[in-house]
């Protein structure tokens, strides 16, 4: 395999640059030719497409967003776009495809994959760390971090005030960022849309800590949660509590920007590398993952369709840590 292109789809996450640079320079080291493909599979579709060298990918390692731009493609979705798509890298001999992105990007390139019989290695790129097939996706753990900063802050204030703060996090319908990020912030709460929490659980617990003497409380929620978000909840408890200052804070985008962690550029620049490997051995339509420290290769159609579960013992660390 002498030619391959390297695409950013779906929500940005940092990291995703790191990865860009890992598949640019290996690519490179191995004396391939590799291409860059503007705005995610619509680059691809407009021939919006670019030779990367090495220099194209320095000083971006500690950069979040991605250099190339990305987007939830139309187009792609129909025939004609995936039609076009594939003349595109066909007249440029392009022989390999690796996309970085979340499981809607996974998805299209299984199903681009098996429609042409053209190598593709996903490499999971969201924030919201819900692939199988890989214990952590880029962006996550940068986001945690960003959000448990901000709740770091927030305690500062609930506690000068007395008051309830409900913090809502990104993370779609998993509810990794949360329960991570009410860990690491001492919540007394965490809901999740994997577990089922009533309004009154929610009273009971806040009861229970001013019980203890508590005046401050932090409940974080999961945007995907069953009870609505964090402005539904508040205004749910606050029809059975009149008597405290509640406030919501909904983080929103912020968790998808700013420089991505050690953590995450090093799991981006790992799967960067293994990814333009695999094309070189001949793997095709599979996500490559890290669990327990080890590389790993997930069909695509497996990793979006095989529901991650969240981990039992975190869960557990919630209830009895921040009892």
């Amino acid at each position: 395999m002498k030619k391959i292109a390297v695409l950013t789809s779906g929500g940005d996450a940092p990291g995703m640059n790191a990865a860009l640079r890992a598949v640019v320079r290996t690519a490179t080291y191995y004396g391939m030719e590799v291409y860059g493909a503007k705005r995610g599979f619509d680059g691809l579709i407009q021939g919006d497409i670019y030779k990367m060298k090495s220099y194209s990918v320095s000083n971006i390692i500690s950069l979040g967003g991605t250099i190339l731009k990305t987007a939830r493609s139309v187009d792609f979705h129909a025939q004609e776009g995936r039609d076009k798509a594939y003349e595109q890298l066909q007249s440029r001999g392009i022989e390999g495809l690796i996309v970085i992105g979340g499981d809607g990007s996974m998805m299209a390139s299984d199903r681009f994959s098996k429609a042409y019989d053209f190598p593709i290695i996903g490499i999971p790129g969201t924030i919201n760390n819900d692939l199988y097939g890989t214990d952590f996706t880029i962006g996550f753990d940068t986001a945690v971090n960003t959000a448990l900063d901000a709740i770091d802050k927030i305690r500062d204030t609930a506690n000068s005030h007395d008051r309830i703060f409900f913090v809502e996090v990104m993370g779609r319908d998993a509810g990794y960022i949360a329960i991570q990020t009410g860990i690491g912030g001492g919540a007394e709460l965490v809901m999740v849309p994997e577990t089922e929490t009533s309004i009154q659980d929610v009273i009971s617990t806040l009861q229970a800590g001013w019980d203890r003497a508590k005046s401050a409380s932090i409940v974080v929620t999961a945007e995907g949660n069953a009870e609505g978000s964090a402005i539904d909840i508040a205004q749910k408890v606050k029809s059975h509590i009149n008597n405290k200052d509640i406030k919501i804070t909904t983080l929103g985008h912020i968790q998808r920007g700013g420089s991505p962690s050690a953590f995450d550029r090093i799991l981006s620049s790992r799967l960067g590398l293994n990814a333009v490997e695999a094309l070189r051995s001949g793997k095709k339509g599979v996500m490559i993952g890290i669990i327990k420290d080890e590389v790993v290769y997930t069909p695509l159609d497996i990793a979006v369709n095989t529901p991650k579960p969240l981990n039992d013992e975190l869960v557990r660390m919630v209830e009895i840590l921040n009892s």
